[in-house]
């Protein structure tokens, strides 16, 4: 083999190489978890999923904050819901209640689905309302998907005097979402890179284990919150 094509051969593999370590490293969201590090506060969303938890246990893991997953569509209530609440009550974490918004519900019955499960939330996080694809519905009709969200978030922020949180993936946020809801704090989940946009609070990793959770999912999301958890809190 000439020089040349040793050199080419060497150059190829060393390509390569570097290829695959930059792969890896956004692979295990390493990018992300350097970035997350300037921020101060941070916090996990559980549903059932994550099972019967120990709240202690994660606050002495240092979560300062958690969304508890409440409802969905204008009818269900996830399962662990009151659980995890009385639980959590009795730590000093902070805590707030997310609804997963349905493509096939009204956004009014969505909201009172949620007021009348969660009810008052004086000094707990506002509302949080996580809309994404899901399922087959993968590209609902943007102009339907808008107007019952929008009535949803209405609805929510004149019985709670706050908008609430909306929670989105980036790709979400991008076709629906985008130049029509920059009034509302933003949750976006991007576990590669961080968000383009202006965010509230910004799910960074899905690869976070804690001791004392005991569910079928492994991981547990995990934010960084810009700003202070005070900003999102509900005067008592």
């Amino acid at each position: 083999m000439s020089d040349k094509k040793k050199i080419a051969a060497v150059t190829v593999l060393l390509v390569f190489i570097l290829f695959c370590i930059i792969a890896a490293l956004f692979y295990f969201q390493v990018p992300n978890m350097v970035i997350a590090r300037e921020y101060s506060h941070r916090g996990i969303d559980v549903s059932h999923y994550q099972g019967d938890i120990d709240w202690e246990s994660i606050e002495k893991q240092g979560v300062e904050f958690v969304y508890i997953k409440a409802t969905e569509g204008s009818s269900h209530v996830d399962e662990c819901y009151e659980s995890n609440r009385s639980n959590a009550e009795k730590t000093g974490i902070h805590i707030g209640f997310y609804h997963f918004f349905s493509f096939e519900s009204p956004g009014i019955s969505q909201a009172e689905n949620y007021i009348e499960t969660v009810g008052n939330l004086e000094g707990n996080l506002i509302p949080a309302v996580d809309v994404e694809y899901y399922g087959s519905q993968q590209h609902p009709d943007k102009a339907s998907v808008n107007k019952e969200l929008t009535d949803m978030l209405e609805y929510l922020e004149e019985y709670y005097g706050r908008k609430p949180v909306i929670y989105s993936t980036q790709s979400f946020y991008n076709e629906y979402l985008k130049n029509g809801y920059e009034d509302y704090p933003l949750w976006i989940r991007n576990v590669y890179l961080a968000p383009v946009q202006d965010w509230t609070i910004w799910q960074y990793s899905d690869r976070l284990v804690l001791d004392g959770m005991w569910g079928q999912e492994k991981y547990t999301d995990v934010n960084v919150l810009r700003g202070e958890i005070s900003d999102l809190e509900l005067s008592k």
